[in-house]
């Protein structure tokens, strides 16, 4: 027999699938607990857990009064980046992802919207990198503020590109990969050469230079990646040590 989180899930699932193929149209009001209930032979505690499912997945939206109950949603790309930076983050974190594969994955996806991003991007764009690069030029900013400010770089980079699917991909990519690997480096990093970096990448965008984009972002590639190889040495040369 199933127990009640397994069938609320499998109800959720139900619903899910059938807005996904249009059964369910969006702003469509769904039946009444009652029906629903009734629909599913569950319990009205078990109709409502799968509802909270679906509403923690922005897929439908509950509202009160005589014309209340529970309507399709549209789903933004915006509202599914939570999703995709909470699963990102909690993938890396759960099969042990070695720095090397997150700096591959991550500068690969990144990479491949330089030449959207170089002649697509917007003076809005534009301004946010600038003043992300001027914020961590600041001398007594924080660890944890220069990762945000790094992470909020290279967000503006990948959304200059344009196109919604790609930001909504590369959420993970961002805001998920990337700083799990400033955890990792920022001991060793050289704020100054984060900076460097990134202002030519800004005037190279400036300049709608896709190729001079991509070769800086490889660039950066190899110098984040070296600076997990040599956190991995000193922490090789640190257990060697507590052996002896």
């Amino acid at each position: 027999m199933k127990n009640e989180p397994d069938l609320s899930a499998q109800i959720a699932k139900s619903i899910r699938d059938a807005i996904v193929v249009g059964d369910l149209l969006i702003d469509e009001r769904l039946p009444s607990e009652a029906e629903l209930s009734e629909q599913f032979a569950v319990s009205r505690s078990t109709l409502r857990e799968a509802l909270k499912r679906l509403a923690a997945q922005s897929l439908i939206r509950t509202q009160r009064g005589a014309t209340g109950g529970a309507f399709v949603n549209r789903l933004t790309f915006e509202q599914a980046y939570g999703q995709q930076i909470t699963t990102s983050a909690l993938l890396l974190s759960m099969n042990n992802i070695d720095f090397k594969t997150a700096c591959e994955a991550r500068f690969a996806l990144e990479r491949a919207c330089a030449p959207l991003s170089a002649q697509r991007r917007t003076i809005n764009h534009l301004g946010a990198m600038l003043a992300e690069i001027d914020r961590q030029a600041q001398p007594g900013l924080s660890d944890e503020a220069f990762c945000a400010s790094d992470v909020a770089f290279h967000r503006a980079l990948v959304d200059g590109a344009g196109n919604p699917v790609l930001s909504y991909q590369l959420a993970g990519a961002i805001e998920a990969i990337e700083p799990l690997m400033n955890m990792i480096t920022f001991t060793t990093r050289s704020r100054d050469q984060i900076v460097r970096i990134h202002t030519e990448i800004a005037d190279a965008l400036t300049a709608k230079d896709a190729p001079r984009v991509d070769n800086l972002l490889a660039d950066l590639a190899t110098y984040t990646a070296q600076l997990g190889q040599s956190v991995a040495d000193a922490k090789k040369r640190c257990r060697k040590k507590q052996l002896l």
